[in-house]
């Protein structure tokens, strides 16, 4: 069954439309259609890595359409890292990796904004590395400690 947005959700701080054009500006794309294109080739490929209650919470942080288009995706088994994401998402839609990358952190930066702080920190602590950078983020993990300092 699909995760569906829940019902009497607050309302998303910006328009479909407003994504589309903060999404052409982040990735500086010539139209209002190519954005289109890169949120929802982004946001398919999310809604299949992003499960459980933040998957629900984030499609309440968006506009309708981008909800949809995130909440329609089964979830994948294979959990990709962020490498991997961008990857098969360059072979799912026949672009090269740099385009690839390149859209998924246009998209990924205004869905860290209309996620926030705190929704935003749960969702990368669920998904494997890699995610942080692509949502803008710095990715800081813990020390690995090598051996014992005898």
């Amino acid at each position: 069954m699909y995760d569906q947005p829940r019902p009497n959700r607050a309302t998303p701080a910006m328009t479909f439309e407003q994504v589309l054009e903060r999404v052409r500006y982040e990735g500086a794309y010539p139209n209002r259609e190519r954005a289109a294109e890169a949120v929802h080739h982004v946001l398919a490929a999310l809604g299949r890595q992003l499960t459980g209650d933040e998957r629900v919470d984030l499609a309440q942080c968006l506009p309708v359409e981008a909800a949809l288009t995130l909440t329609a995706q089964i979830p994948d088994t294979r959990h990709l890292t962020g490498w991997g994401f961008v990857k098969d998402l360059a072979a799912l839609t026949g672009m090269s990796p740099a385009v690839a990358r390149w859209d998924t952190g246009a998209v990924l930066a205004v869905v860290a904004r209309l996620a926030g702080p705190d929704l935003l920190a749960r969702i990368l602590r669920r998904l494997p590395g890699g995610y942080a950078l692509l949502f803008g983020q710095a990715e800081l993990r813990q020390p690995q400690l090598r051996g014992s300092a005898a």
